[in-house]
């Protein structure tokens, strides 16, 4: 199950509807196209065309799936008290005293440059049920990291 907002349930539909619409009646016709030039068997421009289908396709059923199982969480019947699904975190790094914020979504929701961090990543599964105040010991790839937790919110 996916846990997300209405708006990242929204923006997966018009992927999709996207590639459903647009995308898939190019690959068809790169096929099509590929297809009248001759001889199949050593066709690369068709056998491309044929592969970059397939991958379209795999991504439209990978999207439908996604969708088939989002539950979709209205945030302001959330909590602030604690670290959830869809908090925004407000953190600074005890060590160097560096200030960042990152919003806690599921994997499919997950944008660093957004400031979105996937719940599965050690630094979200650190956070998860902690309170304002806390410090929290993390291991990431690079050793151990200290957290302080200075601010729990939700967007809009």
């Amino acid at each position: 199950m996916a846990y997300m907002t209405q708006k990242g349930y929204d923006k997966l539909v018009a992927e999709l509807q996207q590639l459903e619409a647009v995308e898939r009646p190019k690959a068809s016709a790169a096929i099509a196209e590929a297809r009248d030039k001759g001889d199949l068997s050593e066709n690369a421009e068709y056998d491309a065309a044929k592969e970059a289908q397939g991958l379209l396709e795999m991504k439209i059923n990978q999207l439908k799936a996604t969708i088939a199982d989002a539950k979709i969480i209205d945030t302001s019947k959330l909590s602030t008290d604690t670290v959830q699904i869809l908090s925004r975190v407000e953190l600074m790094n005890v060590k160097n005293k560096a200030k960042m914020a990152y919003t806690i979504v599921s994997e499919t929701e997950a944008n660093l440059r957004e400031g979105k961090i996937s719940v599965k990543t050690p630094i979200a599964q650190g956070l998860l049920g902690r309170k304002v105040g806390e410090v929290v010991d993390i291991t990431v790839p690079q050793g151990k990291i200290q957290l302080q937790i200075l601010g729990i919110s939700f967007e809009d």
